[in-house]
């Protein structure tokens, strides 16, 4: 990763795979497998209305939003759209997870 990455605070999918691939001192196409395996279960099962609970580290759940008017769309009269309800992926962290993370000044 580039300095300029690192000033912006940004790592990349390939960059983080292969930083775990290191930490855990797997071959980098066993840990991009398992990083893609284990991003397709969570995706599935929280797109089935699951809370995934990854117990010491957080949990994923899906979270309802309800629809509503967009002034940028180009469907009505007035230039403005209607998104319907929708639904997004939330991660909540556990306490200890989000004590261990010390950013520092920025």
């Amino acid at each position: 990763m580039n300095m300029t990455d690192l000033e912006r605070g940004r790592v990349s999918k390939r960059e983080f795979v292969q930083r775990f691939a290191r930490r855990g001192n797997l071959p980098l196409p066993v840990a991009q497998q398992a990083y893609d395996a284990m991003i397709e279960e969570l995706l599935d099962l929280v797109g089935q209305g699951n809370r995934v609970t990854l117990t010491g580290f957080g949990k994923f759940y899906p979270q309802e939003h309800k629809g509503h008017r967009v002034r940028f769309g180009e469907g009505g009269d007035d230039g403005s759209d209607e998104i319907g309800d929708y639904t997004v992926l939330k991660f909540s962290a556990t306490r200890a997870v989000n004590r261990s993370i010390d950013v520092g000044d920025r």
